[in-house]
């Protein structure tokens, strides 16, 4: 699915909050990683039934797959401790309710409990993906329902000025809209302090996209917001590298600052890019390998730039290859030594991943890649910021780029 056919689907709803009354069309937990990791358990529990299978909140959340991943990843307590109760709640049940109200999902109401059904998958499936796709999906959702709300605006006005007096005009031009207009206000001054948290998880996903000041603690942010500050699982490897020497390997960085690196929650994004890559292989390259010279079945997903050493990439498409046994075994990792990596045919990897990603961006249908995490992963894995400066689509200039650093 493109990000075309997502706003095709966001422009065929009307979400006038004016008239839906609906104060739960995004929430707290409504944060990109959270979205995708719910939009992952959902399209996991229904396998490959679309219309037949019937859920609540409770049914994800106490999933197989839920318990074994999300409360290792988010560190949280056992999904079934009285402790966690309220927090999982929330963690399910909200991305759920925006899934919902965005016409993702449908709503049943039986007595007290909201019964739910998958309506569109293919717009369920873009948000599991990866986190950039849910951010993407929440970005153009929620400029939807500020159209529909005529609430656009006066967040525009703000993104224009930048101000505190206009964060506080528009906050306050939220927060009273909100009350005014959905079933919000019934809560009194907790109604009031819940549309304060709810207008944080708006202004700062339309700030990051456009590269503006949002808030933080309750206030205009002093910077532009940046992609982490928009995550529940706030792991900053820009500024946990930031001051690291280049004579010093990350992981002796790591010990030597006692920086803890989330692996489960790595462990858990690198294994849904695995099967991602694996089933699109599958689909419409035959199950071969996309590197030359062997024509057995790619079985195998190997990471160009090793997990061990950079983490915060593990679960980029576009740092991943599909390969046979004997290439990942024998020439990406010599003589099956995984910790080992071969770095003539990392170059290799490259730059036939390169041509594949140009491919199939240029293609527009049934895209997995992106240009801007290409070049971040290449950012990332040579620790080199000039490669966040290439052009748009200028592939020649990243190939030299990528040939000068295994120039000995």
């Amino acid at each position: 699915m493109t990000d075309s056919q997502v706003i095709e689907f966001l422009d065929s709803n009307n979400y006038d909050l004016r008239i839906s009354h609906n104060a739960r069309w995004i929430d707290q937990k409504c944060t990109p990683d959270v979205l995708c990791v719910v939009a992952d358990c959902i399209v996991n529990y229904i396998g490959n039934n679309e219309t037949d299978i019937t859920f609540t909140s409770k049914d994800i959340w106490f999933s197989d797959y839920a318990i074994e991943n999300v409360h290792a990843i988010f560190r949280k307590v056992d999904v079934d401790s009285y402790s966690a109760s309220n927090e999982y709640d929330k963690f399910f049940g909200q991305p759920i309710k925006l899934f919902a109200y965005s016409g993702i999902l449908q709503e049943t109401k039986i007595g007290k409990c909201n019964f739910y059904k998958v309506d569109r998958r293919d717009v369920l499936e873009f948000i599991s993906l990866r986190e950039r796709n849910a951010l993407r999906f929440l970005t153009n959702y929620i400029n939807k329902v500020l159209v529909d709300s005529g609430l656009n605006t006066v967040f525009s006005k703000f993104f224009e000025i930048q101000t505190a007096d206009a964060y506080e005009y528009l906050k306050e031009a939220f927060c009273t809209f909100t009350v005014g207009n959905t079933n919000i206000g019934s809560r009194g001054s907790s109604g009031r302090l819940e549309c304060g948290r709810i207008f944080t998880k708006v202004v700062n996903i339309l700030a990051f996209a456009l590269n503006k000041r949002g808030t933080e603690r309750g206030r205009i942010s002093q910077h532009a917001i940046t992609y982490d500050m928009l995550m529940y699982n706030r792991d900053n490897f820009r500024d946990i590298y930031a001051e690291k020497p280049k004579s010093i390997s990350r992981k002796d960085y790591q010990a030597q600052r006692h920086i803890v690196v989330n692996e489960a929650y790595f462990r858990y994004m690198s294994f849904k890019a695995k099967r991602r890559l694996k089933e699109y292989n599958d689909e419409y390259r035959s199950g071969l390998s996309e590197m030359p010279g062997d024509m057995e079945k790619a079985t195998h997903i190997h990471h160009i730039f090793p997990m061990s050493e950079f983490p915060e990439i593990s679960y980029f498409m576009e740092n991943l290859i599909a390969l046979t046994p004997n290439q990942h075994l024998n020439y990406a990792h010599p003589n099956g030594k995984t910790t080992t990596i071969n770095k003539s045919y990392q170059y290799d990897c490259l730059l036939v991943k390169i041509d594949i990603i140009k491919n199939n961006l240029e293609k527009d249908n049934a895209s997995i890649y992106s240009f801007e995490d290409l070049l971040h992963v290449l950012y990332v894995g040579f620790d080199d910021l000039s490669f966040l400066e290439i052009e748009r689509n200028d592939y020649c200039g990243i190939k030299a780029k990528v040939q000068l650093k295994y120039i000995i």
